[in-house]
């Protein structure tokens, strides 16, 4: 239970001083929290008990006298992340391979009999990188407040580049898709855990952004760990169901590491590289690429299918149905590809936008298909992305075009596969924002409407339409519909946009999504931009071929 407490605390725990603050008490340990405005944030909560590398995320331990719980806990080991002129990841200040540690944002006035929703965040950095200290999300706890809607919000750390191993000696050992385990372990612990903080169990939505996106869809399919059982609702910012090659794919980066951190000779090689110093192992895999590396959104760190918590190819799986049958928002920005394609800057020309694209992206792909997606994707800058900025931005020959495809690649082909199947069975909503289309040679880019979800000043905001919708979906399951008194729902700054549900016709045809436009234009449009392009897209997804080998 959640009280005011003042004592002197144990030197092992805290300073000794004298504290006022608020606490809860959960079977493993008492915890002290701290007061922010008129939030309550516990920070740093361990949610399994320190997990050695390559180890499955075990129950916490049993905690002795009052836990610190006013700051982060470390962040997991991310991998070095190459220069972007955009978005740079800095290093932590604070990383431990014992780093499953979650955050907790709350309204002061909660009790454990309030039983509020929930928003669980998985954060994004193509699963190398990011923490649960990325994102401030209590301005959006206040909104909620303000609304009369409020909210509790959880956000978790898993394992990054570590967490993801592959290989058959991985695979042996039962120790696939670890950071994928940590997020569900962490779920596990907020349906457990979340009713002493005031809020539901069973009031539960999972989100996030990016490769928090792609773990939120990968969470909804069917898996033979919790096949979203752990939810009720899910939120996904710019990433779906991603194509995974198998676990058995990632044996040349497994090996890579096993020479390169002088393991050949051993006979149980995971357990040699369980054993290298942290800071030799970290040498070696910040040699391999990363995201913003030329090999780009081709990533070597990633979920891949291992029969357990993927049972196969996630395309695949969204075609079959296989997936939680709960109401989602999904969406994405009009410009995703444009932060992924300053990496390849020294493709200028067609054989050479070819060949990128298959030996990095369509590894299972004919000549055929190679040569039909650079006669849908041109060279001719006008039709490239940033979208809707003429003959500017043209950083080099192919950049808008390199840009154009990877976001409709990775990113609009899959939402709106998930859609296509989705809609007919639950509630779905999807969204596309174009603002910061002013952004030189990144216009609406990847990441740029996480400040429209979760703004860092609310007065400062054009319009409340996206936060708003998110508070509504979190307490009532659908974006358009407030769960708060009758006198307070004016306050909820919607602009008089009704949110349609996705593939809702009109006289005007398919009118889906919600589009937000510089400087604060909120409107519905249909979901029906390059339906060639992305419909052959889609087909080469569900062939499979897009997570052959990769």
């Amino acid at each position: 239970m959640v009280s005011k407490l003042f004592l002197l605390a144990s030197q092992f725990f805290l300073p000794i001083v004298a504290l006022d603050g608020p606490t809860v008490s959960l079977d493993y340990g008492t915890f002290l929290g701290a007061v922010d405005g008129n939030l309550t944030k516990f920070l740093g909560i361990p949610f399994a008990s320190p997990t050695g590398r390559f180890e499955l995320p075990q129950p916490p331990v049993q905690l002795h006298g009052l836990q610190n719980a006013t700051v982060f806990g470390p962040a997991c080991p991310p991998q070095a992340i190459s220069p972007n002129p955009i978005l740079s990841f800095g290093y932590p200040s604070s990383v431990s391979e014992a780093c499953l540690f979650l955050d907790v944002y709350m309204p002061s006035t909660a009790q454990p009999s309030s039983k509020l929703p929930v928003l669980f965040w998985i954060y994004g950095g193509g699963f190398e990188a990011g923490s649960s200290a990325d994102l401030d999300v209590r301005p959006t706890v206040e909104r909620s407040m303000f609304l009369g809607e409020p909210v509790i919000i959880v956000v978790t750390n898993y394992r990054l580049t570590l967490g993801f191993l592959a290989g058959k000696e991985v695979s042996d050992a039962g120790v696939t898709n670890l950071g994928f385990r940590d997020q569900i372990f962490a779920l596990q612990w907020a349906k457990k855990y979340i009713s002493s903080f005031g809020g539901d169990p069973e009031k539960i939505v999972v989100g996030g952004q990016s490769a928090g996106a792609i773990s939120t869809t990968l969470l909804l399919l069917s898996n033979k760990q919790n096949s979203g059982s752990l939810f009720r609702g899910a939120f996904m910012m710019s990433g779906s169901s991603w194509p995974a090659p198998t676990v058995a794919d990632g044996q040349p980066y497994y090996d890579q590491l096993v020479v390169a951190n002088n393991c050949t000779a051993a006979t149980d090689t995971l357990d040699c590289l369980k054993r290298v110093p942290f800071d030799k192992f970290a040498a070696t895999f910040n040699k391999t690429a990363d995201f913003f590396s030329y090999r780009s959104l081709s990533l070597v760190w990633r979920p891949r299918v291992d029969g357990d918590v993927l049972v196969r190819n996630p395309p695949l799986s969204v075609a079959l149905g296989e997936f939680a049958k709960i109401p989602i928002l999904s969406g994405d920005c009009d410009d995703e590809g444009t932060l992924f394609a300053f990496s390849s800057t020294n493709i200028t020309t067609d054989p050479e936008f070819s060949d990128y694209v298959q030996s990095n992206f369509l590894p299972g792909g004919t000549p055929a298909e190679v040569a039909q997606i650079a006669a849908l994707y041109p060279q001719d800058p006008v039709v490239g992305s940033p979208f809707g900025t003429g003959k500017e931005n043209a950083l080099t020959p192919e950049f808008k075009r390199i840009a154009a495809f990877m976001g409709d690649f990775f990113f609009q082909s899959l939402r709106r596969l998930f859609l296509q199947h989705a809609y007919e069975t639950q509630n779905t909503w999807s969204w596309l924002s174009k603002r910061g289309k002013s952004t030189p040679n990144a216009g609406a880019t990847h990441g740029s409407d996480l400040g429209i979800f979760f703004p860092a000043n609310i007065s400062s905001m054009p319009d409340t339409v996206a936060v708003d919708s998110l508070i509504n979906f979190l307490n009532t399951l659908d974006p358009n519909m407030s769960a708060a008194p009758k006198a307070l729902r004016s306050r909820s700054n919607t602009t008089g946009v009704f949110w349609p549900k996705w593939q809702t016709a009109s006289s005007e045809g398919s009118m889906s999504l919600l589009t937000l436009s510089d400087p604060g234009v909120v409107n519905v449009t249909a979901d029906d931009f390059r339906a060639r392009e992305i419909d052959f897209l889609t087909n080469l997804h569900l062939e499979g071929v897009t997570a052959i080998g990769l």
